[in-house]
């Protein structure tokens, strides 16, 4: 695997590159998700580059920015390890040089959920993701579902500016206890760890709410509440009862139509999201074939 830690220098490796090219942006602290999708990039392309940047740009809390977990030669190793060929390893320098000043503004699906709670996000990471879909121009480009709404708005991004890149979402992985991977499950504590599948049982409440029977989408809230709020460790920022589409808060939940339910919860000092898609007919995670979740994350677009 080579790793470059310039523009230039990856300017230079696309140039030399011939075939697909699937592209995996992470912001390191691996763990078996990334790797999961490194390994469906793998699968699916004649080449696989990799990013690990924090994106300062994207962080509303420089004490959040601050605690991120690092660890940059670990995650060199994995990436190696699943058969990526490329690592993209940026200073905050490079990509935000003295003087930068130009932002990309995300749409209407930008503004509820992490949208409302954190300011400026989603502007950092459009910005990131389409500057370094510019550098490494990947055929195909596959993130977490985990992050629904992130895929979303990255998604709107690339088609309404002609991005010649599809986006692929991919099934959330869990622990055993259904808490969902992510890099800041590292900084939680033993007491707090045990305390953080709260989140997948709040989700498995309310489905089980819609699948009885509920359609009261403030209902189905209040059960995901009750159920967080019976933690002593967990304190709410949201819960999301949400159209699929739109990310915005139903009042009722058609069973055809589905909901997404989400919910971002503080489990001692870290900051915990995940989320459940539900139809009546599919109680599960999406999978890219979902044509309606999906629509606008599957569909390649070209200029």
């Amino acid at each position: 695997m080579k790793t470059v830690r310039t523009m230039a220098e990856l300017r230079a490796w696309r140039g030399d590159v011939a075939g697909t090219v699937g592209f995996v942006p992470t912001m390191g602290s691996l763990h078996e998700g990334h790797l999961s999708l490194v390994q469906r990039a793998v699968a699916e392309n004649d080449v696989v580059a990799a990013s690990i940047f924090v994106n300062p740009a994207q962080f509303d809390d420089e004490g959040d920015l601050a605690a991120y977990p690092r660890d940059p030669e670990r995650d060199a190793a994995m990436l190696h390890g699943a058969g990526c060929d490329l690592l993209f390893l940026p200073t905050p320098e490079e990509l935000y040089p003295e003087g930068y000043e130009t932002w990309v503004m995300p749409g209407a699906v930008a503004e509820p959920l992490e949208g409302a709670s954190r300011a400026g996000h989603f502007v950092g990471v459009d910005t990131i993701v389409l500057k370094l879909f510019l550098l490494v121009q990947p055929t195909n480009a596959y993130f977490g579902q985990k992050d629904a709404q992130q895929v979303a708005v990255i998604s709107t991004m690339v088609r309404d500016l002609n991005v010649p890149t599809t986006v692929v979402p991919c099934p959330t992985l869990r622990d055993a206890d259904g808490l969902a991977m992510s890099s800041r499950n590292a900084r939680l504590g033993p007491a707090e760890r045990a305390a953080a599948p709260v989140l997948h049982r709040a989700l498995g409440a309310a489905a089980d709410a819609l699948a009885a029977g509920e359609r009261d989408a403030e209902a189905v809230r209040a059960r995901m509440r009750a159920v967080i709020e019976a933690e002593p460790l967990a304190r709410i920022d949201y819960v999301s009862v949400a159209d699929r589409i739109t990310l915005r808060e139903l009042e009722t939940v058609d069973p055809a139509a589905g909901a997404l339910l989400s919910m971002a919860v503080h489990v001692g000092p870290v900051r915990l999201i995940d989320n459940l898609p539900w139809t009546a007919a599919k109680q599960e995670q999406p999978s890219a074939s979902d044509e309606r979740v999906a629509r606008v994350t599957t569909k390649e677009v070209r200029p």
